[in-house]
């Protein structure tokens, strides 16, 4: 069975704070499946922004927001500081013959924490959502590996536990004081899922 607890995990301290040598490597962490995943994470985006096209106001959306739909947009300090944040998931293309290829839902709280040698992201809406490990890859890409929590739950399950729940993401910031989580083939719906995360007002 896989734990949270994973010693050696980037953390952020504030704006221009310093950030600690990684010593544990994400793919040590992750699942083969989600391995896989992250590898195919291109080839799922433009699956998906093919299957956008055949909607006007998907398309409408997708060249409104260059910065979030861009699959190169990807700037320095992937991995935002600890506080409290909004965040609003966008489902591109879909799985199967049925569902939309284009679905924008609310926006809802999210929380970036740390704990020990730990960064952990969180979810905090009503419905299902988002918690996991937040672990350093480049200068310009953090992964994200955790499980999705349904509705009335209060515990997260383990990652690694159920494959259904499993969740595989890369954390870019596209602007300032702005970032996205990319989700390749989510287990459910989508091809893929795209995170916004801004600071809460």
């Amino acid at each position: 069975m896989r734990h949270w607890a994973v010693a050696g995990i980037l953390l952020a301290t504030g704006a221009g704070a310093a950030e600690r040598e990684v010593t544990v490597d994400w793919r040590r962490v992750a699942t083969a499946a989600d391995r896989q995943k992250l590898r195919e994470w291109r080839s799922a985006w433009s699956s998906a922004l093919r299957d956008a096209r055949g909607d006007k106001a998907a398309m409408a959306a997708i060249t409104g927001d260059a910065a979030l739909f861009d699959p190169d947009r990807s700037l320095t300090g992937s991995l935002p500081a600890p506080g409290n944040y909004r965040c609003r998931t966008t489902k591109l293309g879909r799985q199967g013959v049925s569902g939309s290829f284009f679905v924008t839902l609310p926006w809802t709280a999210c929380r970036i924490e740390t704990a020990s040698t730990a960064v952990l992201f969180t979810g905090l809406g009503v419905g299902q959502r988002p918690i996991g490990m937040l672990y350093a890859d480049t200068d310009a890409r953090t992964i994200f590996l955790g499980s999705m929590m349904l509705t009335g739950e209060t515990r997260a399950m383990a990652y690694g536990r159920d494959p259904g729940r499993d969740m595989a993401g890369i954390l870019e910031r596209i602007g300032e004081r702005r970032w996205r989580l990319v989700l390749p083939h989510p287990a459910f719906q989508s091809q893929l899922d795209l995170i916004e995360i801004e600071p809460a007002a």
